[in-house]
């Protein structure tokens, strides 16, 4: 698959200016940004927890059950 060079980014850049607007850019720029950083800082979160704190949870989890 061939990569994209600057003709076509500039051409997909057109593209979106004509369909958003230029007032608009700033605006997708940072939900595009935001929703960027929110993934990021959710993987960092999921890869922080270890197997331990995992197995403490479950079993918080079955004691409750147990308890029903």
């Amino acid at each position: 698959m061939p990569s994209l060079g600057i003709p076509e980014l500039l051409i997909i850049l057109v593209i979106i200016v004509v369909i958003f607007g230029v007032g608009r850019l700033p605006e997708i720029g940072g939900a595009i940004g935001k929703s960027i950083r929110e993934f990021k800082t959710s993987v960092n979160d999921d890869d922080k927890e270890t197997p331990a704190d995992a197995s403490v949870a479950s079993s918080d989890a079955s004691q409750s059950t147990e308890s029903k």
